[in-house]
C-alpha cells in the first residue's frame, strides 16, 4: 500500500484554488454591498437559526463563503491553502470536494443544535420568544440592545448569523492529523508541532472558548468543532465502508 507524504506548499490544486477564489469574490462583493447599502449579505446568506424569520435552507451553504472581516478571510484561506493541496493530492479532487461541504454543512448543523441547548437553558417562556423571533432580527440590525440580558442572548441566538468558512477548514484540520499525524506542524513558521497533537491541542482550545463563552466573544466555536467531529466520524466510515468517487 503506498503512503502519500506531503512535500509542504505546492501550486494550488484545482478545487483549492477555485474555492478559495470563490470566497475573495464573495468577500469584495459582500464588503462593497454593505458598505454602500446596496445588499445586507451576511442577513441574507449567513446561517440563521432555524426558527428566524431570516433563515433559509440554502444558508448551510452559503455561509461557508462569507467572512466577517480581512483578518476572518485570511486566516481561512491561508489554512485552506496549508491542508486543502495536500488532502486534494491525496484525495482526488471530487472526493475532498465531498468531504469539504460534508464538514462545513455538518458544522452548521452542530452549531443549530448547540444553539437549541442553550435556547433550553435559557428558560425563555413562549410568548418572548415570539417576541424574539418577530422583532429581534430588526432590532440587531438597528444597533438597538434588549434591557434583560437573558433575552439579549437568545436574540443573538435566533437571529444572530454564522458566517465563515472555519467549520469545513477545522474538518481539514482534523483530515490532515488522522492521515498525516506525525508531520510538523509549524506554529508561526517557527515552532514545529506533530499534527496529531496540534489537532488536539486546537479542539481542546475551542471546547474550553465554547463553553465558557466570553462576553464579546462573537466566535463560533462549537461550529468549528463541529467540522472537527463530522470530519471525523466521515473519515472513519470511509474508512470502514471504502470510497469510490471516480
Amino acid at each position: 500500500m503506498s503512503y502519500y507524504r506531503p512535500s509542504g506548499f505546492s501550486l494550488l490544486t484545482p478545487v483549492v484554488k477555485n474555492l478559495i477564489l470563490i470566497n475573495i469574490v464573495c468577500f469584495v462583493i459582500s464588503s462593497v454591498g454593505e458598505y454602500m447599502r446596496w445588499y445586507d449579505t451576511t442577513s441574507s446568506l449567513g446561517l440563521h437559526y432555524l426558527l428566524s424569520p431570516s433563515f433559509r435552507p440554502v444558508q448551510f451553504i452559503t455561509y461557508m463563503f462569507l467572512h466577517g472581516n480581512l483578518e476572518h478571510i485570511f486566516f481561512n484561506m491561508l489554512a485552506l491553502w496549508m491542508f486543502g493541496n495536500t488532502l486534494e493530492t491525496y484525495w482526488g479532487s471530487k472526493k475532498f470536494l465531498i468531504y469539504y461541504f460534508a464538514t462545513g454543512i455538518g458544522a452548521g448543523i452542530f452549531q443549530m443544535i448547540v444553539a437549541y441547548i442553550h435556547l433550553k437553558t435559557l428558560n425563555i417562556d413562549n410568548e418572548t420568544l415570539d417576541i424574539i423571533v418577530t422583532q429581534g432580527d430588526e432590532l440587531l440590525r438597528s444597533g438597538r440592545n434588549w434591557i434583560d440580558s437573558t433575552i439579549g442572548n437568545a436574540n443573538l441566538i435566533i437571529n444572530g448569523p454564522t458566517v465563515g468558512a472555519s467549520g469545513a477548514i477545522f474538518g481539514l484540520l482534523m483530515a490532515f492529523g488522522m492521515l498525516f499525524p506525525n508531520e510538523e506542524i509549524y506554529i508561526y513558521f517557527a515552532f514545529p508541532i506533530k499534527a496529531k497533537w496540534f489537532v488536539l491541542f486546537y479542539g481542546l482550545i475551542e471546547l474550553f472558548s465554547g463553553l465558557r463563552n466570553s462576553a464579546g466573544d462573537n466566535t463560533a466555536h462549537f461550529a468549528h468543532l463541529g467540522g472537527m467531529i463530522f470530519g471525523y466520524i466521515l473519515l472513519k466510515y470511509w474508512q470502514k465502508h471504502g470510497t469510490n468517487f471516480n
